[in-house]
């Protein structure tokens, strides 16, 4: 990810390294600049570059409003300020670090710690999000990565539309050992959910995972739905599954999603085929949630923990 943000960054950075602006116009104030090795970053020099970069931003698929917030907060971190020329670079890096933290600054969900908390087992898990994101495999890597930290897990098979949904799940429950729930086809899907947590609290389960169709985020009747399946499920965590390879389109589908029903955090998918990555810091500045896994291929093991300090080590390389 971020492969070609990477590549800019680098050479924006030597670009402005290479400057010998000087703030003041006289040329005594130059020439003193330059025998101390110093730069100073003066707005003409900056507005030209830094117009590049959000350029760079929005190829990357960040959202145009981040775009701006990011290139608005570089420019008033360096703007008019002095650095020693060999340190220039570093400071930049330095500079959009602390923008990146500040727009990925939120508090994140500790979801092995929030299951063990809930005295009132089980703990229910909603996905919700468009077709063809990988919802189901998304929840069949979800439950691998619960059972394999010593929980047991039940899943819904919400998805009563689409069909071969519930055999895909009914697969992935088989091999992974789980039990799922599910009923015929084009039953109502908030019954599922119902039956699902009912067996899950006689049989002391720790966690519901619950399947949903695939909507447009334009489907008025498939979200008053979606509305219904978390009334009655009372989810304790929301998920929203976005691909990352929809770029900006995946941002508008989680604030439309979040717009439904309160999304507590996004799953994205085909992270390791992104290489633009931008939609990872859109979404959770979008609806201000955190990011929490990305799928990075198709096995069970192929979901990663994400977190500022990741995202950050790929834009700055």
């Amino acid at each position: 990810m971020f492969a070609s943000l990477r590549a800019k960054i680098g050479e924006l950075t030597r670009r402005l390294s290479r400057e010998e602006t000087q703030a003041g116009p006289g040329m005594t104030d130059r020439a003193m600049a330059l025998l101390r090795g110093e730069v100073v970053l003066d707005e003409r020099k900056i507005e030209k570059i830094l117009g590049e970069f959000e350029l760079a931003l929005l190829e990357s698929d960040v959202a145009l409003d981040v775009a701006e917030e990011i290139v608005s907060d570089l420019k008033r971190r360096l703007l008019g300020k002095k650095f020693r020329r060999s340190e220039l670079e570093q400071a930049i890096r330095a500079s959009l670090e602390m923008t990146l933290r500040k727009i990925l600054d939120m508090p994140g969900v500790d979801l092995e710690e929030a299951i063990r908390s809930k005295e009132d087992k089980p703990f229910v898990i909603l996905f919700v999000g468009v077709n063809g994101t990988g919802k189901t495999t998304t929840i069949a890597k979800l439950a691998k990565r619960l059972l394999d930290r010593g929980f047991s897990c039940v899943i819904a098979a919400g998805d009563t539309y689409r069909a071969g949904a519930i055999e895909q799940l009914e697969r992935h429950a088989s091999r992974l050992g789980v039990k799922l729930i599910k009923h015929a086809r084009g039953s109502d899907p908030a019954a599922v959910a119902y039956d699902a947590i009912e067996h899950a609290r006689a049989r002391g389960k720790d966690v519901v995972l619950i399947d949903t169709a695939g909507r447009m985020e334009t489907n008025v009747n498939l979200l008053e739905e979606m509305k219904k399946i978390a009334r009655v499920a009372k989810p304790d965590l929301v998920l929203f599954v976005g691909d990352a390879l929809t770029g900006n389109a995946a941002v508008e589908q989680a604030e439309r999603f979040h717009g439904a029903v309160e999304i507590d955090g996004v799953i994205l998918t085909k992270a390791d085929a992104d290489a633009k990555g931008g939609s990872a810091i859109s979404i959770a500045h979008a609806i201000r949630r955190p990011v929490l896994f990305l799928g990075t291929g198709q096995s069970y093991d192929d979901l990663i923990e994400f977190s500022a300090d990741w995202l950050i080590r790929e834009v700055l390389g």
